[in-house]
């Protein structure tokens, strides 16, 4: 926890050696990939929900929420960003509904990798019975189960937060800018995330690979359709790498601490702008890049609405400059 800290009054003191020219740089280099995936991503969204084919089916109900939990994790984490960028500390309650929204979200794609998982090996292992298991309201179901433990983690952070003397404070307002570092308080609270961490994305990976061995299984069976089997194959290794995305953010800390120790405080404070892209921003967008190009239904239907959505912001330029 010490050492975390450190790491965060570095980036403060390395920020303070930033020119502004340099500051505007740094923010524009990360703030542009930023909102073009926030585009495809919105875009991915609204695809989902303009045709019947995709608001029925459990498959793209799963996607829907997995692309919307990303897509409100990348929204908060650059709007902390700015924040930081600015130079504008927050008062504590503020930060930690921020950080607990990131929280929130943060947890809930991994749990729907799982879900989606379990989905792709029941539709291959046991086809006939896929339509029973697989309805849209055991998927409504399974979706407020993932974000009630979603949220039951956030509750037990907000339980942990008041047991901070906060009274005992000057001012309220905080001493660094606002992170999930400067919101873990205490002992407990670093080990609580630790632990809650570890075991979310240990079962998933267990879930998961599970399901991919059931389905390696499945797939040798002379009753088995192997093209299917062969996609269900593909897309749970596609679940695999996307998990072990989402767990990159949460060593991304670590690595801040270990980089701090070995660099000049303002190349730590580029350094930290490359990591945030790489580890925070990118793997958001990953899951719209995977779906919209690899899912031969998807695709025509993105397509179409990111064309056109061009050919509208290309016109409304040309109007303007003339």
């Amino acid at each position: 926890m010490l050492s975390a800290n450190l790491s965060l009054t570095n980036v403060t003191a390395g920020d303070q050696y930033q020119s502004l020219l340099e500051r505007l740089l740094f923010s524009t280099v990360t703030s542009v990939p930023c909102c073009i995936f926030l585009f495809i991503n919105v875009t991915m969204l609204f695809t989902l929900r303009s045709k019947a084919v995709f608001r029925d089916s459990s498959r793209y109900i799963l996607l829907f929420n997995l692309l919307l939990a990303d897509t409100i994790q990348m929204t908060l984490s650059q709007s902390m960003y700015i924040i930081a960028v600015c130079r504008t500390r927050l008062l504590y309650p503020v930060c930690g509904l921020l950080v607990m929204l990131t929280k929130l979200t943060n947890e809930v794609s991994p749990l729907t990798l799982v879900v989606m998982s379990l989905e792709r090996y029941v539709a291959v292992c046991h086809p006939l019975r896929h339509a029973t298991i697989i309805t849209s309201t055991n998927t409504a179901l399974a979706i407020m189960v993932v974000w009630a433990i979603s949220s039951l983690n956030v509750l037990v952070r907000v339980v942990l937060l008041l047991d901070f003397p906060f009274e005992d404070l000057d001012t309220l307002l905080m001493k660094d800018f606002c992170s999930d570092i400067a919101m873990l308080i205490g002992l407990v609270s670093d080990d609580y995330e630790r632990a809650f961490v570890s075991f979310v994305f240990v079962s998933a990976a267990a879930v998961i690979t599970s399901t991919y061995i059931g389905v390696m299984v499945a797939a040798r069976s002379a009753s088995t359709d192997k093209a299917s089997a062969r996609k269900a194959r593909n897309t749970l290794l596609l679940h695999l790498v996307q998990l072990g995305l989402s767990l990159s953010s949460t060593v991304y800390n670590p690595i801040l601490t270990a980089v701090s120790r070995s660099v000049e405080r303002l190349v730590f404070v580029r350094l930290q702008n490359v990591f945030y892209v790489c580890i925070f921003i990118f793997p958001r967008c990953l899951s719209s890049l995977i779906y919209g190009i690899r899912d031969q239904t998807i695709r025509p239907a993105l397509m179409f609405y990111l064309c056109c959505r061009l050919k509208v912001l290309r016109t409304s330029t040309k109007v303007s400059a003339s």
